[in-house]
């Protein structure tokens, strides 16, 4: 019976976002132009469920390009009808198209000079009648037996918002790059806007010994700088290979005297290297594909290195 009941809510709500895919039409377009050509913002209200739902649509507007707030209309006639400006575009949704609060702020809306777009379910509404686009979303049933708490209604309101903005964040070329810099807090933002110099190990904390150096050196240097590798570079001061705590443990089951040998006998030749102005995250890359933990980073030259990168960095960032 429960099973039954769950399944029967999601049919409903998936057949009222099917009939409002079969809605959308020209008026659509309108709106996304109305919206494109927005000189300020776009203020979405709405009271109860709708309110709620229309929070969630400024919040999706305005992480993808389109600024955006929420407006409650009860607050609206005692003042914050003051967040609204002449060229903003306000988005008003009341799935009776009747809601009382929505109703009273209508002609201040129009008093304002902001453009109105209408979303109810009732397309012979006082607020479908207002609106400079009207957006319907009417539904056969709600998915409440009752036929009272709002459901379906309210899930192809969110649906309609989402088209909304996705629309919107086609029209304007909107990038994961943009995406990334309304959620720098966000994995998402770690991944897109981290680059490799702003986690990697400069100057005396990059372990580095000459070829010729013995590696009782660079035993020393392995330890002190504390990432279990050192770089070898040449005269020129160009990398040309690297040596690992790991190679050093091989080479000693091996039964090679690792301590007298020149750091150029014991190095790994064309070692991996990284541009400094590369993602964070695609050193993550190269390191989980090489199995590696160390990463040394090189500028425009690509020779000489500049850095050195750990795998613990990557992961203290949030990377990984």
């Amino acid at each position: 019976m429960i099973l039954d009941e769950a399944k029967r809510v999601i049919r409903i709500e998936a057949e009222a976002l099917m009939a409002l895919a079969d809605t959308i039409d020209d008026t659509f377009r309108q709106a996304v132009e109305l919206i494109l050509a927005c000189r300020g913002r776009v203020v979405v209200t709405g009271m109860g469920k709708s309110g709620l739902i229309g929070q969630k649509i400024a919040s999706t507007f305005s992480s993808t390009g389109t600024p955006s707030s929420f407006l409650h209309p009860a607050e609206g006639v005692h003042g914050d009808l003051g967040m609204i400006m002449k060229g903003d575009v306000v988005i008003a949704i009341s799935n009776s198209g009747e809601t009382e609060e929505i109703l009273r702020i209508l002609p201040a809306i129009k008093r304002l000079g902001a453009v109105l777009i209408s979303v109810a379910g009732n397309p012979g509404s006082t607020l479908a009648g207002a609106g400079d686009v009207f957006l319907p979303v009417s539904v056969k049933e709600e998915a409440c037996p009752l036929g009272l708490a709002p459901t379906a209604s309210t899930t192809a309101t969110l649906a309609l918002g989402d088209a909304l903005a996705v629309a919107l964040l086609v029209q304007r070329g909107f990038r994961e790059e943009d995406f990334a810099l309304f959620h720098p807090g966000g994995a998402l933002g770690k991944k897109l806007l981290l680059r490799v110099e702003d986690l990697m190990h400069i100057g005396d904390a990059v372990p580095l010994v000459g070829s010729e150096v013995l590696m009782r050196e660079a035993l020393f240097v392995i330890t002190a700088k504390g990432l279990g590798v050192t770089g070898v570079t040449d005269d020129s001061g160009a990398l040309i290979g690297i040596i690992t705590d790991g190679d050093l443990r091989r080479a000693l089951e091996r039964g090679v005297d690792i301590i007298s040998a020149s750091a150029g006998s014991m190095m790994k030749r064309e070692p991996k290297r990284i541009l400094k102005s590369e993602l964070a995250a695609k050193a993550l890359n190269i390191m989980e594909e090489s199995a590696i933990t160390s990463l040394f980073v090189v500028g425009d030259d690509l020779v000489v290195p500049v850095g050195v990168i750990h795998l613990h960095d990557l992961l203290k960032a949030g990377l990984a």
